[in-house]
């Protein structure tokens, strides 16, 4: 297997973009990503691309065909797939194209995410993402991820002595992140009490505990690590890739305050990656819900089981910390258009190895992790990068 390496970045902005297409934004953050890595369309071996539900957000199937066309790669007849795993749908897409780098089979690889969400309503919106959910067990009787993610608060808070406040403080570190990100959907800062007085989503949670409808895209180009100095003086290296699954519905797992995925996933990384949690510079985790950040904390290894509340409580996450984590806004501010996340983590670890994220730099930076979530942890892909 052949190490790989990320050679270019592209992002959109993410939010409720009316006047932007589906099309128009993966071909915007797709020709961003090559524009970074100085290639030629006619050098693209691949195209992978993350993308949840596109047949019912926006009514259209066929994605890898509809990108690569959008992108004006129809003529040059590259392989296109579509790949998808709920909400990590664009951190599957990443591994699936670095495999096909790894293997040898393809050089050059093109991997978005796009998801265009806001074409649809919020109830359309709710009960399409409760796809990723159970169907006979748990949608079918009205169970949403809000509804399911306020269950595992409840549990977490009454296992390990989690408060309120602990999970608003996730919701108030990332968006003070979000306002220093220009391509974050909310880049204003709340407060701890804006947040516990915020309309009631399901107990505990209310609407600042959850992350947002949006529309948005993702963008990057892998190569061999050997060859990655002929298109970049900043490659970043794929150093550790996992991928887990777990039981879809959360009433047969052992415990709902642990996403097994999440833990064997990070564990395969890790040890590709010959690195342990101590080694982390800095991390994307997957905060749909503001208790979602607590657990991956602890599933990550970054702090032990029920303890994910008092690092919030100690600052051991914010920029400054000890491990910055989601300096990107998170899904909670930067946004979470569903097929884009994972791969929008990645841009920003990249971002962070390169030292080019400005405001919310986090110092002396080498090595990032990546943590991307399928519905409620029934899938987690999980990449470790190194600045070369």
């Amino acid at each position: 297997m052949r190490d790989v390496a990320i050679i270019g970045i592209g992002i959109t902005k993410f939010g409720e973009l009316w006047d932007k297409s589906f099309r128009q934004l993966i071909a915007e953050a797709g020709s961003k990503a090559i524009i970074d890595a100085g290639i030629e369309g006619k050098e693209i071996d691949a195209i992978y691309v993350g993308s949840m539900s596109a047949g019912r957000f926006i009514g259209q199937e066929h994605v890898g065909a509809l990108v690569a066309d959008s992108s004006g790669f129809a003529h040059l007849h590259i392989p296109a797939i579509r790949v998808e795993s709920a909400c990590a749908s664009g951190g599957l897409a990443l591994r699936q194209g670095y495999l096909s780098v790894a293997s040898g089979m393809n050089d050059i690889v093109v991997v978005g995410g796009i998801e265009k969400m806001s074409d649809v309503g919020g109830t359309a919106a709710t009960e399409t993402l409760a796809t990723a959910a159970d169907q006979e067990w748990e949608a079918f009787f009205g169970a949403t991820f809000p509804g399911i993610y306020a269950m595992i608060a409840t549990k977490h808070m009454h296992d390990y002595g989690t408060t309120r406040e602990q999970l608003a403080q996730v919701a108030v570190k990332n968006h003070a992140n979000g306002a220093l990100n220009p391509n974050a959907q909310f880049r204003r800062e709340i407060s701890l009490d804006t947040v516990i007085k915020a309309p009631p989503v399901a107990q505990p949670l209310g609407l600042l505990d959850c992350s947002p409808v949006s529309d948005g895209a993702a963008s990057l180009i892998l190569c061999p690590a050997e060859k990655a100095k002929k298109y970049t003086d900043k490659p970043v290296k794929i150093i550790g890739s996992g991928q887990a699954s777990d039981t879809l519905a959360l009433h047969a797992r052992d415990s709902i305050c642990t996403f097994n995925s999440t833990v064997y996933a990070a564990r395969m990384a890790y040890k590709q990656a010959k690195k342990t949690p101590k080694d982390i510079d800095v991390a994307e985790v997957h905060d749909c819900f503001t208790i979602a950040e607590i657990i991956a904390i602890e599933d990550l290894g970054f702090v032990e089981k029920g303890e994910g509340g008092k690092a919030i409580d100690n600052n051991i996450t914010t920029l400054d910390g000890s491990l910055p984590v989601n300096t990107s806004g998170g899904l909670k501010a930067k946004g979470h258009p569903v097929g884009a996340t994972g791969v929008a983590q990645v841009v920003e670890i990249v971002t962070q190895l390169r030292g080019e994220a400005e405001k919310r730099q986090v110092k002396d930076a080498t090595i990032g992790l990546a943590h991307n979530v399928g519905g409620c942890g029934a899938s987690c892909i999980v990449h470790i990068l190194e600045a070369m």
